[in-house]
């Protein structure tokens, strides 16, 4: 009989820092201390945090055997054996139907962005990862329907620029991702595990990564100085924020580059001190910036 903890485990509550992109229209839109868009928002982040929680334990149902193969992810409830096959499926279904169950209760259009993010996902856990360049824009389009959906479920329209900025930052996480996975296989067993992993190469990955971080710092400055950004808020002070994405790109690269960390994102934000400490004040500059 396997614990509640290793239930828990099964929704990898630290990946859902992910689902506050859902919060991103809320705060731009200048809706963030308005209480029903607040609580609209907060709905559908947990939607967002049951549906995606929902595809990871049909993920390592997947891949338990790999998983078996990993150093870190041998650990996990499917893959160790605390959780059977039948009990992470009867979980994944709860997890599904108490998610769509929130999404029914706001806009129509709202709970679509959700199936689909569900649908999306499903197909990239059963076969689109193993398909090479394709698999990170999968993981790129999960990012944006969070930004869409946060823009639905309050009823605002949401920024092009927006969503080109997520478009670069979920390619650039996806990309270093597939980096800090490409270089600890070969650490384990001197040769890749993964089949789309093969596909790519630290030098190709390298490329990449400068391209989209490069596409992330022009689209975010460029949406600073925007006209419509600056008829919104009223000023062009929003262009002074660049400074701490710019930061924020140039510390990742070097812990994913000379520290090897680009496995899981998540571990560079709650553990990196200054990583935590610069996104905090981006944050709250652009809090002053825009409700000033």
């Amino acid at each position: 009989m396997p614990d509640t903890n290793s239930y828990i485990r099964l929704l990898r509550p630290s990946q859902w820092i992910k689902n506050f992109f859902v919060f991103a229209p809320l705060v731009f839109s200048r809706n963030l201390f308005q209480p029903k868009p607040f609580l609209q928002a907060l709905q559908g982040f947990a939607a967002f945090c049951l549906i995606s929680s929902s595809v990871y334990v049909l993920n390592d149902i997947f891949d338990r055997d790999a998983d078996r193969a990993h150093p870190i992810k041998r650990n996990r409830p499917i893959a160790s054996g605390k959780v059977t096959i039948s009990a992470g499926i009867i979980w994944s279904t709860i997890l599904f139907v108490t998610a769509v169950a929130i999404a029914f209760f706001l806009p129509t259009n709202f709970l679509s962005i959700v199936v689909l993010y569900f649908v999306i996902q499903f197909l990239y856990s059963l076969i689109l990862k193993e398909i090479v360049i394709l698999d990170l824009f999968i993981i790129a389009a999960g990012f944006m329907l969070r930004v869409i959906g946060g823009a639905e479920v309050i009823n605002v329209q949401v920024s092009s620029w927006i969503i080109l900025c997520t478009m670069f930052l979920s390619l650039f996480l996806a990309v270093a991702k597939r980096r800090g996975e490409l270089v600890l296989s070969k650490e384990i067993s001197g040769t890749v595990m993964r089949k789309v992993l093969r596909e790519y190469s630290v030098e190709f990955i390298n490329h990449v990564m400068m391209i989209t971080a490069t596409g992330m710092a022009i689209s975010y400055a460029l949406y600073t100085v925007a006209g419509r950004t600056v008829i919104v808020f009223g000023t062009e002070k929003l262009i002074f924020t660049t400074i701490f994405v710019l930061f924020g790109i140039f510390r990742y690269l070097y812990l994913v580059l000379h520290k090897n960390m680009g496995e899981n994102p998540v571990t560079i934000l709650a553990k990196d001190l200054p990583t935590l400490i610069n996104l905090s004040l981006w944050f709250l500059t652009c809090l002053v910036i825009i409700y000033r």
